[in-house]
């Protein structure tokens, strides 16, 4: 498999197969979301467009980054999403990077978001599908996000590499920007638990899928192959 690493503004093509990767912190709350019982999330290319699918839909749970707000129930941290009961109901989440760049390769072939979360599942998956070429979108810093450059790279390994170790990998999201920032309490809508829960490897067994649906980016939780079928390792 040839892996490409890639920040959004650096896709000049739509990908065959794209793995959008944003680590701290909207792909490990979407992994939260359907731990906590969500059925689908669907990823709002606007804070107006998130207000206006939740004003429609009532019973959707929208979430942002930064502080509360008006017409949000929660916001994009793991460690406040993991208190909330989500059985059976749609997400509507909105984030600075993460959202973005799914909805940048919204057209590829198979679109998969990630994090340290689902990443033993995510190379599963793409163990399976075989792909020739995969590009994994870093979302963060304009493609400079060291934890999701660090997390593309371990999964992008991980499909050809069995034993490959993560610790390196997660030293680098530990010690990075982002995990500094909320730390610190740089960023708003910050749980003292936030860069722990990101850095949680393979806390969930299911894989993330985002496929366009009535004109909606619609991200739903998909089950990792069996290690039975991991035929190329």
């Amino acid at each position: 498999m040839e892996a490409h690493f890639l920040g959004i503004t650096e896709l000049v093509e739509t990908p065959s197969v794209a793995v959008v990767v944003d680590v701290m912190r909207a792909f490990t709350v979407a992994a939260w979301a359907f731990g906590r019982g969500a059925e689908k999330i669907v990823l709002a290319e606007s804070l107006d467009e998130a207000l206006a699918l939740k004003a429609r839909h009532p019973d959707w749970a929208a979430l942002k980054d930064g502080p509360p707000a008006p017409g949000f129930d929660t916001v994009n941290s793991p460690g406040m999403l993991r208190s909330m009961d989500l059985g059976g109901r749609t997400v509507v989440q909105k984030t600075t990077a993460g959202t973005v760049g799914a909805l940048a390769v919204k057209d590829a072939s198979l679109v998969l978001c990630a994090s340290f979360v689902v990443a033993e599942s995510t190379a599963r998956l793409l163990r399976t599908r075989k792909s020739d070429s995969v590009t994994f979108v870093v979302t963060g810093e304009d493609g400079q996000a060291d934890e999701d450059l660090a997390c593309a790279q371990y999964i992008a390994r991980r499909v050809t590499e069995a034993g490959t170790d993560a610790a390196e990998f997660l030293r680098r999201a530990a010690e990075s920007r982002a995990a500094a920032e909320l730390t610190q309490g740089v960023r708003q809508g910050v749980h003292p638990d936030d860069v722990a829960l990101c850095l949680e490897l393979d806390r969930f067994p299911f894989a993330m899928v985002a496929a366009l649906e009535d004109s909606l980016m619609v991200l739903r939780p998909a089950p990792a192959p069996s290690p039975g079928d991991d035929t190329s390792i």
